[in-house]
């Protein structure tokens, strides 16, 4: 049994993958509503958070490393709890919710080079979003993340 007042986090990446100022967006194919996201994923063991990050955007998106250009990393890992009823479903409940290393990319190919039918498939849809409405579109847990990682990013790069 896992003891939930010692907070166990995931060690997790995520991409703010950028196109002339707007950001890529998925939604869920798990998740029974409207709700978007940018994409992210675990950290495998002996990987650093830039190869996650590459491995996750091509197992996700099926953009290729040639197609992208990382801009900036957050400076500190970013911690987000998941919703009591969820822990117990997500990763075994073993994790109460994510410590997260993001990284804003440049998207230097086409439309044509994003694949969400990828292997594991991970979105049903996607699209370029401005971010507010990309704030409007996530789920609430995870909107906090997003606004602190938006504000990191957004002096940084031209943002719609």
């Amino acid at each position: 049994m896992i003891n939930y007042t010692e907070k166990n986090y995931r060690p997790c990446v995520g991409i703010v993958l950028i196109k002339n100022g707007l950001i890529f967006a998925g939604q869920r194919l798990d998740y029974k509503s409207d709700a978007w996201q940018m994409p992210q994923g675990g950290i495998e063991q002996n990987e650093t958070p830039i190869k996650a990050a590459v491995r996750e955007l091509k197992e996700e998106t099926g953009i290729k490393k040639k197609h992208i250009r990382v801009i900036l990393e957050t400076k500190n890992w970013i911690n987000y709890d998941l919703p009591k009823d969820l822990i117990p479903k997500l990763w075994n409940g073993k994790f109460v919710g994510q410590k997260q290393k993001w990284f804003a990319m440049e998207f230097l190919g086409s439309d044509g080079d994003i694949d969400i039918n990828t292997k594991n498939p991970e979105f049903l849809s996607w699209r370029w979003m401005a971010k507010n409405k990309l704030l409007e579109c996530i789920v609430p847990f995870k909107k906090r993340v997003y606004e602190n990682i938006l504000l990191q990013f957004s002096s940084k790069l031209n943002l719609k």
